[in-house]
């Protein structure tokens, strides 16, 4: 029996800032709003995480004691407009699927549209893990970045 691919998880917010402003808070700001408590390698020993501004950076966080943790890699950087990261924190580069947020100017401000594919490398645990990360973007993008642009 064929595998069945899972859809794209998407999540879309209108946030009162322009594409430049909202892009720079998700990308050099993402530390400030990121929580790390519950959404990193590290969790309460998190003391930082970033992404490197560029086609092939390194998207990571660092624990207070200094050690490194990837989460993924930079595939697409078009300031302001869109950014694709390789995305596998905590596992194996092999597992990555990607994450892709675009930000368009909308007369509200900037519709941010995040976009989560790739299932099918996590093989049995696809479903699962979509289903995590429906429950987690709700926190770290509906919830925190929003309220990191307002």
């Amino acid at each position: 029996m064929a595998e069945l691919e899972l859809a794209p998880l998407v999540k879309t917010i209108t946030v009162r800032r322009t594409p430049a402003e909202a892009f720079e808070i998700f990308t050099a700001g993402l530390a400030r709003w990121w929580p790390f408590d519950r959404f990193s390698i590290h969790q309460a020993d998190t003391a930082t995480c970033a992404i490197e501004p560029r086609v092939g950076g390194r998207v990571y966080e660092v624990a207070k004691s200094g050690e490194e943790a990837p989460w993924g890699t930079v595939l697409a950087w078009e300031p302001p407009d869109r950014l694709v990261m390789a995305w596998h924190p905590g596992h194996p580069a092999s597992s990555a699927q990607e994450v892709e947020v675009r930000f368009e100017a909308v007369a509200e401000g900037t519709r941010v549209t995040l976009e989560h594919r790739g299932w099918a490398k996590l093989g049995a645990e696809a479903e699962e893990t979509r289903k995590s990360y429906e429950n987690g973007w709700a926190v770290v993008f509906d919830v925190r970045f929003r309220e990191a642009c307002s």
